[in-house]
C-alpha cells in the first residue's frame, strides 16, 4: 500500500518550486491550478503542471487541484493534465456526491484517451463546508477512485461565520466527523494545513493530535514540514514489533479461530490492524529530511 502521510501543495505557475518539489521525499505532491495561483497565471500553471506531469516518472505522487465543480476554469483544467503522469485529482469545496461524480464521469469518458489506464486515477475531495462535512459520510463512499477525505479549515471557519481562526472546540469537532466519515467509506482521512511555517513543535504537536484523531495524513505548504508530517504518520518501532507478533501468532495457528499473545486473546480485527501496520510499513519510502 502506498504511503500518503504527507501531501505537499505546490503552485503550478511556480515553475522553480515545481522543480524542487518533484525531488523532495513528500509522498504526495499536490500540483495547485485554484486558490494558489493568480487568475492571470492559470494558463502558465497549466502548461507548467502538465509538462511536470510528462517528466520522468518516480519520485513523490502526483496528483492535481482542479476547481471545483461547477466552475467554469474545471473543463479547461482537466483537458491540460489528462495525461498519462497523472495519478489523481484533489478536488476542493466538494458539497455532496454529485461534485464527485461529475469529475468521475469526465474521467470515464477521456481517461484512457488520455493513455490512463482506466480507473487509475485517484480522487480526494477537500471538505470546506458545513453542507460538506454533513454530507462526508456519503461522499466517503461514492466512488472507488476515491482514497480520502481533507479538512480545508480556513473555508471552514468562513462557512461557519468565524473571521478569526476558529475556535479549537469546532475544529476539533469537525475533525472528528471527517475522520469518522472516512473511516465509514474505508477510505483515507487527510488533516487541514498547518499555516505556521516556523512553528516545527506547533506543526508536531498538531499532527501527533490528527493521528490520535484517526488521521493518516496532513497537508503541507513549506517542504520543512515533510519530514516531521512522515515521522509522526509513520508506525512507531513499538507498533511494529507489536504488528509482527500479532501476524506471527496467527500464522502458527492452523485454523482460523483467535490466537493468543502475552496470555491475552487476540482476534480477526486486530489481526487486519496489525497487517494495516505492515502495509504501511512497506509502501514508505526511505525519507530524507526536506529543506
Amino acid at each position: 500500500m502506498k504511503s500518503m502521510r504527507s501531501w505537499l501543495f505546490v503552485p503550478g505557475h511556480q515553475q522553480r518550486m515545481i522543480d524542487k518539489a518533484l525531488g523532495l521525499p513528500a509522498d504526495v505532491l499536490i500540483f495547485d491550478l485554484e486558490d494558489g495561483v493568480p487568475e492571470a497565471e492559470k494558463d502558465v500553471a497549466r502548461s507548467r503542471v502538465a509538462a511536470a506531469l510528462d517528466g520522468a516518472r518516480g519520485g513523490p505522487m502526483r496528483f492535481v487541484r482542479v476547481h471545483e465543480a461547477g466552475s467554469s476554469e474545471l473543463d479547461a483544467d482537466l483537458q491540460a493534465i489528462a495525461r498519462a503522469g497523472l495519478q489523481g485529482l484533489v478536488l476542493p469545496k466538494v458539497q455532496g456526491p454529485e461534485d464527485v461524480l461529475q469529475v468521475c464521469q469526465w474521467l470515464d469518458r477521456h481517461e484512457t484517451r488520455a493513455g490512463i489506464p482506466s480507473g487509475g486515477v485517484g480522487l480526494l475531495a477537500i471538505i470546506e463546508s458545513a453542507r460538506g462535512l454533513v454530507q462526508a459520510p456519503a461522499i466517503a463512499s461514492v466512488t472507488p477512485r476515491l482514497v480520502g477525505l481533507m479538512f480545508g479549515a480556513e473555508d471552514f471557519a468562513l462557512d461557519m461565520g468565524l473571521f478569526s481562526h476558529p475556535g479549537q472546540g469546532l475544529v476539533n469537532y469537525a475533525r472528528s466527523a471527517l475522520a469518522v466519515a472516512a473511516a465509514s467509506g474505508q477510505i483515507r482521512a487527510i488533516d487541514k494545513v498547518f499555516t505556521d511555517i516556523g512553528d516545527l513543535d506547533g506543526l508536531a504537536a498538531e499532527a501527533r493530535q490528527a493521528r490520535d484523531l484517526g488521521f493518516a495524513g496532513k497537508a503541507v505548504i513549506h517542504p520543512g514540514q515533510v519530514g516531521a508530517v512522515n515521522e509522526i504518520f509513520s508506525p512507531t518501532e513499538v507498533e511494529e514489533r507489536w504488528a509482527r507478533r500479532i501476524v506471527e501468532a496467527f500464522e502458527r495457528r492452523a485454523d482460523e479461530g483467535p490466537a493468543t499473545v502475552d496470555g491475552r486473546m487476540v482476534d480477526r480485527p486486530i489481526l487486519e490492524r496489525a497487517r494495516w501496520i505492515l502495509d504501511r510499513l512497506e509502501g514508505e519510502p526511505n525519507d530524507q529530511q526536506a529543506d
